[in-house]
């Protein structure tokens, strides 16, 4: 028994050692790093540096160490490819981002431009939670993967628990007025119509992204209206600002959101969120598997931000096995290896659908609740789960015709 142990051991020791000695692996997250928005994009940053170091401690990618490399674009498209370009010029073959769609079509954009002019270097980008629809159909390019489900299959999932919720007979949209915010209303209204015909829409706002500084004005509309729900999509600063002022206000109304857990929260809304503040994502905050758990103490403890972005985890880990399983850590051959690939994950079953590169996964609702054994932000505050959406039913259909390479 103790040969076996020691053996393990020595094995565990010798695979990091030869991840330390190859060249690193270079994943660079283009994402806002200072500003308003930062609250999204460096608890993303720490997150994927706390997962690099869990990948690494197994032997890397294919025996070569995953080294994260954080560039700050400050919510720009323009600054995103200033960026890029300089994550490109010292050799980082692994683009991620994911806090604005705007930021991520330009992405797209830049990658498909080098990898058509400078064949043989290619790059890939790899998007943890740009939502638009559009990336994994009409725009679908082979050099992009998404590990998110799209703002779509987010309220596919949503509108079939507000289906079975007869008590909400009116309900309000507020979003923010760009391409993600602009695709949660559009399909809000068409599924709501579809699968509740008797909900009326009474509100349906539009807000410009990360200049608002008091939604008061907002969540008076929203009372006026005698909405007995709000639907939205905003994340980030627009996000926490928002639930703040509808809890300041005495907003009665149920948000389901599809970042209610977003930094600062749980924080500024405490137990006036419990039972009203609802979320749509790919975890929430009651850790039942134990791995997850202490993976959550063990992030909070190290950079004082809470394991929010399984969904990167799950993206490091299939890079992982696509360059274990072929050899590789080239570009092209992680890119064909990830089409079909499936992961088990701490919520089942997750395959990266070959036909447009985007993930399909299981989708958990969660609400608010205090006395959380793992609190957000260090408060009692986490998420519960209500309701858990099969991948089957999360899925929707692609109009992809992608174009691959030779």
């Amino acid at each position: 028994m103790m040969k076996t142990f020691l053996a393990g051991v020595v094995s565990t020791l010798l695979l990091a050692t030869a991840a330390q000695a190859a060249e690193p692996v270079k994943i660079a997250l283009i994402d806002p790093l200072s500003g308003p928005m930062a609250s999204a994009g460096q608890p993303a940053y720490e997150h994927l540096k706390f997962a690099a170091e869990r990948i690494n401690a197994n032997g890397g990618m294919n025996g070569h160490p995953v080294e994260i490399v954080g560039l700050d674009n400050k919510l720009s498209p323009q600054e995103s490819l200033v960026q890029l370009q300089k994550a490109m010029d010292n050799g980082v073959d692994f683009i991620t981002q994911g806090n604005g769609s705007s930021v991520a079509s330009a992405l797209i954009a830049g990658i498909e431009k080098h990898n058509r002019r400078n064949p043989g270097d290619e790059r890939l980008f790899l998007n943890y939670a740009a939502v638009d629809p559009v990336f994994t159909n009409e725009r679908c390019s082979f050099w992009h993967f998404r590990f998110d489900a799209n703002s779509d299959m987010k309220m596919n999932a949503l509108t079939d628990y507000l289906a079975g919720q007869k008590e909400i007979k009116k309900v309000y949209l507020i979003n923010q007025d760009y391409s993600h915010g602009r695709s949660v209303s559009t399909q809000a209204r068409k599924m709501l119509k579809e699968k509740r015909p008797d909900i009326e829409v009474v509100g349906n706002d539009f807000h410009p992204l990360a200049k608002v500084k008091d939604f008061t004005p907002y969540i008076s509309k929203i009372q006026a209206s005698g909405a007995d729900a709000v639907i939205t999509g905003n994340w980030g600063q627009d996000m926490t600002l928002l639930v703040k002022a509808a809890a300041d206000f005495g907003l009665d109304a149920p948000f389901f959101t599809y970042y209610g857990a977003s930094s600062g929260v749980a924080t500024q809304l405490g137990e006036k969120g419990v039972d009203r503040l609802y979320q749509i994502n790919e975890y929430y905050g009651d850790f039942e598997d134990p791995e997850m758990a202490q993976r959550q103490v063990d992030l909070y403890k190290k950079a004082n931000w809470d394991f929010y972005y399984l969904r990167l985890s799950n993206m490091l880990d299939m890079l992982k096995k696509a360059a274990d399983q072929e050899k590789s850590v080239n570009p092209v051959v992680i890119a064909k290896a990830l089409e079909g690939m499936t992961l088990t994950s701490t919520t089942g079953e997750l395959v990266m659908r070959a036909e447009d590169h985007q993930i399909q996964l299981p989708m958990f609702i969660s609400v608010m609740d205090d006395g959380m054994k793992y609190g957000a932000e260090g408060t009692e505050f986490n998420f519960h789960k209500v309701a858990r959406i099969e991948r089957d039913d999360v899925t929707l259909p692609t109009t992809c015709r992608m174009r691959r390479p030779k």
